[in-house]
């Protein structure tokens, strides 16, 4: 009986042990921008992607100021964001679809980027899921770039399978 329990008590550690691992990324693979399975249907989870780069910071971009671009509506906190913005989506929009840059760079999956946890490099905007994440993120930002970017754009998605 006391062997039972014990085997009982071990599973059920064991069990939330995997529970919690899996819960540390959201899977997207096909979402862009952080909308779809978490039900946010905004861009970055409505968050201003110009204000990044002209204030340094993250802000919650505001619903009369939206733009519809790659199939999502991107919020802004002003018109000026908002034009900056139209004229140029592709500068001001994050790498990797608002996907984890340091999780693309492990194998090519998309998880949900957080807007508040955030870096720009080389004039580009990369989120990254958590803090956690990012601190491994700032160890090798240069090479955790190129593996995403290989991941991102192909090179990587035919493995040889040993």
């Amino acid at each position: 009986m006391k062997n039972n329990l014990k085997n009982l008590l071990l599973m059920s550690l064991s069990i939330f042990t995997l529970q919690v691992f899996a819960l540390d990324f959201v899977y997207t693979k096909h979402a862009w921008f952080g909308a779809g399975s978490e039900g946010n249907e905004y861009a970055i989870k409505g968050y201003d992607a110009v204000n990044y780069f002209t204030e340094n910071k993250p802000a919650k971009g505001l619903e009369e100021f939206s733009f519809e671009y790659q199939g999502k509506t991107w919020h802004f906190k002003n018109t000026e964001n908002l034009a900056l913005f139209k004229a140029d989506p592709q500068r001001y929009a994050p790498q990797y679809g608002g996907h984890c840059a340091w999780r693309m760079a492990q194998d090519g999956e998309g998880v949900y980027g957080d807007p508040n946890i955030w870096t720009i490099v080389d004039n580009k905007l990369y989120l990254n899921y958590s803090k956690a994440v990012n601190d491994r993120w700032v160890k090798d930002i240069p090479g955790f770039i190129k593996k995403s970017d290989d991941f991102w754009l192909g090179k990587n998605q035919f493995k040889t399978l040993n």
